[in-house]
């Protein structure tokens, strides 16, 4: 391998935004009032999906590191409260661009996904609510793998069995998590799901086969009268790592999505998204440019 200067990266992620900006992403913003912007929307979009590979704590600390040190590749850079602005402003179109890249490269057709969902807190669990811009959507909730008490919302991922995240959904921490399911599993149909115990329920199970035609496959538990086969038990143990596999990527790499520092559900919104964009961004980059984001290294083409 052979590393890869910030300003290789951060290049290669402009053209892929902008080649999909002026054939994608101007139809959508058809009719939007005003001049145009000297800072674009593509290199906006670029530096939110960036935001992950270069992770500092603040978005201040961000602008300001882009702004000391790759000015040149951004000599309009506006400074950060602008920068907060437009990003919340085209959050929906880096969702577009997410969803673009999803069906470009085929992976909304596959068969079987893995499904799960992680705590997003947002406050402090005994801190007032009452006068936060989240009461009212978030709520109390418990992460028993984790036995996490927090207040905010769950995270609810449909992703391959590599780890590509196809489909995803915030709900309050207090929904069901077998309810939270039902947001993301309408998006497919004659599909496997493998989930862990807090999608058990055959009644349930059975709605969603009869209304999707999509199987919930789950681990049983100890006191439960029928079981899974043996087979079927070791391959939902070695699925089940993938899983925490996924989520563990999705948290540990670049701006752990538990402390997004966010004030406001729009704020949180945006964060998410660019946080699951810049994700499928992290893999599209390896398979099709061989650029590990995370060690800034690449493979040299053969």
């Amino acid at each position: 391998m052979t590393s890869i200067p910030i300003t290789g990266i951060l290049t290669i992620i402009f053209v892929l935004v902008d080649d999909w900006y002026q054939v994608e992403g101007l139809k959508l913003l058809k009719g939007k009032p005003g001049r145009k912007p000297e800072f674009s929307d593509s290199e906006v979009i670029t530096l939110m999906l960036a935001q992950d590979f270069i992770p500092y704590p603040s978005e201040t600390q961000y602008i300001g590191f882009i702004r000391a040190n790759h000015l040149a590749l951004f000599p309009k850079l506006i400074d950060q409260s602008q920068f907060n602005r437009r990003a919340r402003a085209l959050r929906l179109l880096v969702e577009h661009l997410r969803r673009y890249w999803i069906i470009q490269k085929g992976w909304h057709l596959g068969t079987h996904y893995l499904l799960d969902t992680k705590p997003v807190p947002v406050l402090g669990y005994k801190r007032g609510k009452s006068h936060s811009d989240f009461a009212g959507s978030a709520g109390y909730g418990r992460c028993v793998s984790r036995n996490l008490k927090y207040f905010g919302y769950k995270l609810v991922i449909v992703s391959t069995l590599n780890g590509i995240p196809i489909v995803y959904d915030l709900v309050s921490a207090n929904t069901d998590e077998r309810k939270a399911a039902e947001a993301v599993i309408e998006y497919f149909s004659f599909c496997d799901f493998y989930a862990d115990k807090g999608f058990l329920g055959t009644a349930w199970q059975t709605e969603i086969f009869d209304q999707t035609n999509n199987l919930i496959w789950t681990p049983r538990r100890k006191n439960q009268h029928v079981q899974n086969a043996k087979n079927l038990y070791r391959w939902l143990n070695s699925i089940r790592e993938r899983i925490e596999g996924v989520f563990h990527e999705v948290q540990n790499t670049g701006r752990n999505i538990e402390r997004l520092l966010t004030k406001t559900v729009l704020g949180l919104c945006t964060r998410v998204i660019m946080k699951m964009t810049s994700h499928l961004l992290r893999h599209l980059l390896w398979i099709d440019y061989n650029v590990n984001v995370q060690t800034f290294e690449a493979v040299p083409a053969s």
